[in-house]
């Protein structure tokens, strides 16, 4: 067991690990008294991670009125439990996800006394979009704004995972005044948008699209990304993260966004007012850990944390082990999410007021 901020917590992989008779009837015990959201889609019935069904039950929809769109957009997220005066930690997804990809850490940080908001970006995760709205960058910059302007209303502290990175810097340059703090994950920021995928004929461009919720291409991902699980836990964290796949509009937005040109914030990171926090894993297969050391972030108060050796952190030997590496373009960051967590735990140090 990992011990963090007080909270017993399984290591990923014991996930793993079989089954006894106690436990599978326990966790059919908590099947039963699930009770999912009805615009989830109905697989969400067939996943086995507990973390992942329990944060479900808690998506919600809100209402966001935006200046591209006649109607209020039924925004997914999932909402705090708690209310803090200190700034509230906001989570971004990476690339295609939702804010299931935080269903170890999102439970961690409210342990910890966060005011956490697990958000889905414009165009993934479970938002309504029977209206289809553009899912360009700058529609999914004034939907994030509106939806925190509307219902988070402080400055807070933004974590962005991947591409989420890219949209955290992308919107803190954009609105300064609603960012407190950055922490950047496996930051995927020098990519320059979605390049020659921009100028694909639409019915190729929805043939590509298509297979990304390819369950054989999700189950290579992971095999790329971790070391030592079942097939059978793969193929559940599979579930897991092609879940927002399968709403109908899921591929009219995600072309959207892709001949739109995606994100290029390279130009952009010069103008980061903010203090940032960056965590990168060291053995991370796609984008080097390299580019946080010449990152022109480190202009500003910066602290770079190569998973295994965390600086000032005292208690990181109890918690991490060197084998917690990732490949930055997982759906489900299982292993830097305990990292992460407990570098956000010590933020006030790390990241002074």
């Amino acid at each position: 067991m990992l011990n963090l901020a007080g909270t017993a917590f399984p290591a990923p992989m014991a996930l793993g690990r079989p089954t006894t008779k106690r436990t599978t009837l326990t966790r059919l015990r908590v099947w039963a008294a699930d009770k999912f959201p009805p615009f989830l889609p109905k697989e969400v019935e067939k996943i086995k991670d507990l973390h992942a069904r329990q944060l479900a039950t808690r998506v919600e929809r809100l209402p966001v009125q935006v200046s591209f769109s006649e109607s209020c957009i039924m925004s997914s997220c999932v909402k705090p439990l708690i209310q803090s005066n200190t700034s509230p930690v906001v989570l971004l997804h990476g690339f295609d996800s939702s804010c299931l990809e935080w269903r170890y850490t999102y439970p961690l940080l409210e342990e910890a006394g966060f005011e956490t908001w697990a958000v889905d970006i414009l165009g993934w995760g479970f938002s309504d979009l029977e209206r289809l709205p553009s899912c360009d960058v700058a529609s999914k910059r004034d939907h994030f704004y509106q939806l925190w302007k509307s219902y988070i209303k402080k400055p807070m502290m933004l974590v962005g995972p991947s591409l989420g990175a890219a949209v955290a810097i992308d919107f803190a340059v954009s609105y300064p005044e609603a960012v407190d703090k950055l922490v950047l994950i496996d930051a995927s920021v020098y990519v320059e948008g979605t390049g020659n995928l921009m100028k694909l004929p639409r019915a190729v461009a929805y043939a590509g699209v298509s297979l990304l919720k390819s369950i054989p291409l999700r189950l290579y991902a992971n095999f790329l990304a971790f070391n030592g699980i079942s097939f059978s836990t793969s193929l559940d964290w599979v579930n897991v993260g092609r879940l927002h796949c399968l709403l109908p509009w899921w591929e009219d937005a995600t072309v959207d966004f892709m001949i739109s040109g995606g994100y290029n914030v390279s130009s952009h990171i010069k103008q980061v007012q903010q203090k940032t926090l960056i965590i990168w894993g060291e053995d991370d297969q796609i984008i080097s850990n390299k580019l946080a050391v010449v990152s022109t972030l480190v202009e500003l108060y910066l602290l770079m944390a190569l998973v295994g050796s965390v600086p000032h952190s005292n208690d990181s030997k109890n918690i991490l082990r060197k084998d917690c590496t990732v490949n930055c373009q997982m759906q489900l960051y299982v292993k830097y999410q305990i990292v992460a967590t407990s570098l956000m735990w010590k933020s006030r140090a790390l990241l002074p007021n």
